[in-house]
């Protein structure tokens, strides 16, 4: 895998796990599983008890020394006093969401040359590209494929990781050097991600 860079200090995870309420029946068994420095994104745009589900999961990452972030929400972010902040690529035209970041880590979502120029352009610390294969998240979208996903990465001039569709099999075929990391919730659901 390609070298880390850091935010604030501190060595970026080579793992996130994605937390998506709908689609993750158990996450803090999944999260008690993840190797420590590993992170945790909590993807979740509208349950009306989400705070409290997010004040639940940063509780559980810092006690297991996990980087948790919150997608799309600046302000839940800031309440329970997350690591940092992930952007999703239609948010990324607007700078409101870097109101409450100094200091936090940012990751922005990218699905093809523009997502990955606009997280760049707003000083992104990572940008998660995807989908790189298959998966339930975005059915029947297009797929980078290993080789675009390859390509798109190193272009991006930032730490860029795999999400979509990736596993334990699939990510055997996107070469180590073209990925920061691994970005996934099925695949760590099913406990073959655990070496990142």
């Amino acid at each position: 895998m390609r070298p880390l860079s850091s935010y604030s200090g501190r060595r970026l995870p080579t793992a996130f796990f994605l937390v998506e309420p709908s689609r993750t029946a158990d996450p803090e068994a999944v999260i008690s599983r993840l190797a420590p420095g590993s992170g945790v994104i909590y993807r979740d745009y509208g349950a009306p008890d989400r705070r409290t589900r997010a004040t639940r999961l940063a509780a559980l990452c810092r006690q297991r020394r996990l980087v948790f972030l919150v997608a799309g929400d600046w302000r839940l972010a800031g309440q329970v006093r997350a690591h940092g902040l992930h952007v999703p690529e239609f948010r990324l035209s607007s700078a409101l969401w870097r109101r409450g970041a100094a200091g936090w880590l940012i990751t922005a979502a990218a699905h093809g040359p523009a997502g990955l120029a606009r997280a760049r352009a707003r000083k992104a610390d990572a940008v998660l590209l995807a989908p790189v294969f298959p998966t339930r998240s975005h059915a029947g979208a297009p797929t980078l494929g290993p080789h675009r996903f390859s390509r798109l990465s190193r272009m991006a001039r930032l730490p860029v990781y795999a999400l979509g569709g990736v596993t334990s099999d699939t990510v055997k075929r996107i070469p180590p050097k073209a990925m920061a990391g691994v970005a996934a919730i099925e695949g760590f659901e099913k406990g073959g991600l655990r070496r990142f």
